[in-house]
């Protein structure tokens, strides 16, 4: 089913008009919608060095490409959006036989490759910035399995979260705010979760009408006391870069670094965002 839905997504973004995601490079969620009727697509791809996946016991260099990103404005103050990539390819470095889940991975060559989960969520903004206010949204969003354990990708759970989020502008620099809660399967027991605290907080910074420069720290902190099951402990990226748009075209770039021993030491992402009227909401 997921694979279907992104096969689709897929001949949607080659035939279509066009469209654009509102973050990119960042993944911290600014609270505006994009507005009635309206969709955004964005693209690209990402390379991350020293990618860890402590239940498979898997390390290595990990690409993500194309990662495609879907929103559609399903009213003037909600979207609905859909995430991910169509192939994430690990060429491993090593493996940990003592991870929890090593023995289900099939693949026992240098490279493993895999459909990237997938995460579906809805943005509804609750107020609109004003000079004596921020702008304040909510959003809910499901991570779907796409990417199995054979592969030693995957996790093979779904995990569901909950955000408020803010943002405001000051003369040239964008502020925006997330904090949240996650609830996160143990993929090693069908009936343990762990719940993190979810946080971003992103700049980006005009520098001319069409080129800016942003930044962010974003990740989880795991809440369970003692040590996280594997595939939900604590993690955090810190990104830098920078944004140029042309008309209804944004291009991007950026740098990330891990914060923790389980995140990739560091990696980097380019691509775009377009959005365009795409149907008459009633």
């Amino acid at each position: 089913m997921n694979r279907l839905v992104w096969s689709v997504a897929l001949c949607v973004l080659l035939t279509g008009s066009s469209a654009a995601a509102q973050q990119r490079p960042l993944v911290t969620e600014d609270p505006e919608p994009i507005g009635a009727g309206r969709m955004l697509i964005e693209g690209g791809f990402d390379m991350a060095k020293d990618a860890q996946y402590p239940v498979s016991g898997l390390k290595g260099t990990l690409l993500r490409i194309p990662t495609l990103g879907f929103s559609f404005g399903i009213s003037s103050i909600a979207e609905l959006q859909i995430d991910g990539s169509l192939r994430d390819v690990l060429s491993i470095s090593s493996r940990n036989p003592n991870a929890p889940l090593a023995s289900l991975v099939t693949e026992t060559g240098d490279t493993t490759h895999d459909f990237g989960d997938s995460v579906v969520g809805i943005k509804v903004r609750m107020l609109s910035e004003a000079a004596e206010r921020p702008a304040v949204a909510i959003r809910f969003a499901t991570k779907l399995p796409n990417a199995s354990n054979e592969s030693g990708l995957g996790l093979d759970t779904i995990d569901f979260f909950a955000s408020l989020l803010g943002a405001k502008t000051v003369q040239s620099i964008r502020i925006v705010g997330n904090v949240g809660v996650g609830i996160l399967s143990d993929p090693t027991s069908g009936n343990r979760q762990n719940d993190v605290l979810t946080y971003g907080g992103s700049f980006a910074r005009a520098l001319t009408g069409a080129a800016e420069i942003v930044g962010e720290l974003n990740g989880r902190v795991s809440l369970r006391s003692g040590e996280a099951f594997p595939g939900t402990e604590t993690r955090g990226l810190m990104r830098f870069g920078g944004r140029y748009t042309t008309g209804a075209l944004r291009l991007d770039a950026g740098v990330f670094l891990g914060l923790t021993t389980v995140d990739p030491t560091i990696g980097f992402t380019v691509g775009f965002t377009y959005v365009f009227n795409a149907f008459q909401v009633p």
